[in-house]
């Protein structure tokens, strides 16, 4: 998949495109959905699949402070849209100027002359333009003029619940890992790059990775979680504290990591953690050793939770 950033960027190539534009935050099922059908689409037609998406939560711009924490890095977002065989993907800079594009200048800039579509596939929920003018209702009146074909995607639902990267970030903020896992169909995945911490881990005989991520990415709701680190082409069991360090006096929420079978310095490394089951509340101890003897016991359980295929 061929990546383009920024609006300096378009017009690309002069070539016909089946196009989708989101901000696809987690790349779930439900964006999944809209991103196969691009494709299908694309390969129909025998011309190229093209998502637009953006470098920063829309409501970071529109209304500061409000904007949610979000599920993945662009980097991970991207790689996610690539195995889903769109051809390419284009990053905007979601910015007060952008901002200001109304709904029809919207089409005609950047879906007909930007990326050449001729078709376009959105959610059924897709809003676009100055204050979000521009809705699955309006676009085929816009998009007429230009013969641009317009096709929307149903949300996807699971037992009865839509699936949405707000019901995810929920969940997650809760400790629940069960509806990330269906609604992403994947584990969720944090990445980040390791720090140097205060060394108290390694003194309690259980080194930690402490990861540094993203300002803007979602941690999951405070407590211990047996998971996987991956580190280059290594994945590694890994029992993850997303706490405060209440045993030692509260500090911000963090994320730090035992890998069990690992043997070595991470600093300045990047770091993957996957999670996989949440086990039990972060809780203050009243000894260092009692804090010891609960490690111990949370490693056990990675090792008995995560098999060794998930290593492979």
């Amino acid at each position: 998949m061929d990546i383009v950033h920024g609006i300096r960027s378009l017009p690309l190539a002069e070539e016909a495109s089946v196009a989708t534009v989101g901000f696809f935050d987690g790349v779930h099922l439900g964006h999944a959905a809209v991103l196969r059908t691009v494709v299908r689409r694309a390969d129909e037609r025998g011309v190229r699949s093209v998502a637009i998406t953006f470098d920063r939560h829309p409501r970071e711009v529109l209304s500061p402070g409000s904007e949610p924490r979000l599920l993945t890095t662009v980097e991970r977002k991207a790689e996610l849209i690539a195995a889903s065989g769109v051809d390419v993907l284009v990053v905007l800079t979601f910015d007060r100027d952008f901002s200001l594009i109304a709904a029809r200048d919207f089409v005609r800039d950047v879906l007909v002359r930007g990326v050449h579509a001729i078709h376009a596939a959105m959610g059924t929920n897709f809003t676009f333009g100055f204050k979000a003018e521009g809705t699955m209702r309006t676009l085929p009146t816009l998009a007429a003029p230009y013969g641009l074909g317009v096709e929307t995607v149903a949300l996807v639902e699971l037992g009865g619940r839509v699936v949405s990267s707000t019901s995810i970030r929920e969940a997650l903020a809760s400790g629940d890992l069960e509806w990330p896992l269906a609604a992403l169909g994947r584990r969720f995945v944090l990445d980040g790059e390791v720090v140097t911490g205060h060394g108290r881990g390694r003194g309690l005989g259980y080194p930690t990775a402490n990861l540094r991520t993203w300002p803007r990415l979602l941690l999951p709701g405070q407590g211990i979680y047996a998971g996987v680190a991956e580190h280059g082409a290594r994945r590694y069991r890994a029992a993850i504290d997303c706490g405060t360090n209440p045993t030692f006096g509260i500090e911000p929420l963090h994320v730090e990591s035992f890998l069990l079978e690992f043997d070595g310095e991470l600093p300045g490394e990047p770091l993957s953690i996957e999670f996989w089951s949440r086990l039990r509340d972060e809780v203050r101890y009243d000894s260092v050793d009692e804090l010891a003897s609960a490690i111990a016991r949370d490693v056990t359980s990675t090792r008995e939770l995560i098999p060794d295929a998930a290593l492979g």
